[in-house]
């Protein structure tokens, strides 16, 4: 029993004196090795439908929106505000009255 108790003690004086071994490069798995990531696609501006103008009896298309900000890449109601006020200042006399066409651009 004594013999059995020393070589119990001696093995796990030689164990805890051993160093610890790290994990070498040629194994599969390791948490320290960050995984290859993927691609999320950019999502696709949507062209809004044309825009019919009472006024001038015209139809003026919409411009694309340049960068939305919304979440997944919608275009906010601030964003379509900025991009009808920009429209009313491409169409100029076409737009006819301003007031009303950037009222319809954004409500539309």
């Amino acid at each position: 029993m004594r013999d059995r108790l020393m070589a119990l003690l001696a093995l796990t004086l030689v164990v805890s004196v051993m160093p610890a071994r790290a994990q070498s490069d040629d194994e599969r798995y390791s948490i320290m090795r960050p995984e290859k990531g993927t691609q999320t696609p950019q999502p696709r501006a949507q062209m809004p439908p044309p825009l019919y103008v009472p006024q001038t009896g015209q139809m003026l298309p919409n411009l694309p929106a340049v960068a939305p900000s919304g979440p997944g890449g919608r275009e906010t109601t601030q964003d379509r505000a900025a991009r009808c006020a920009h429209q009313v200042g491409v169409y100029g006399q076409a737009a006819g009255d301003r007031n009303s066409y950037i009222g319809s651009c954004i409500n539309q």
